[in-house]
């Protein structure tokens, strides 16, 4: 992985508590927990799908960024201030680097 394509700046996110409001609703609560971290941007996409719901418009990155431990689908980037959701995590080589694939959060 060479230093110099890493030109993107993301922000990884975990899902850490649930708070309860004052309506009794169930709110998750993102806490930052590697800000900062270079990434190279593989491509994007925007396609529309038919959903149950009807259409709707997918927005998909792809990121290698180096090797981070603990890291799972659980979690999410962020990338220029909106989040996107991991839906695969590929490691490359032996710990030296990891390829997300992430859906744009609705």
């Amino acid at each position: 992985m060479r230093a110099g394509k890493l030109s993107r700046s993301i922000t990884l996110q975990r899902c850490s508590l649930e708070t309860k409001g004052p309506t009794g609703a169930v709110t998750p609560v993102w806490l930052d927990f590697a800000t900062g971290v270079r990434a190279e941007r593989i491509d994007g996409s925007a396609d529309e799908a038919t959903r149950t719901f009807g259409e709707a418009e997918r927005i998909t990155l792809t990121f290698r960024i180096r090797y981070v431990g603990s890291l799972t689908t659980a979690d999410r980037v962020i990338h220029e201030g909106v989040p996107f959701d991991l839906v695969g995590i590929t490691e490359i080589g032996r710990r030296r680097g990891l390829e997300l694939r992430c859906e744009r959060s609705r």
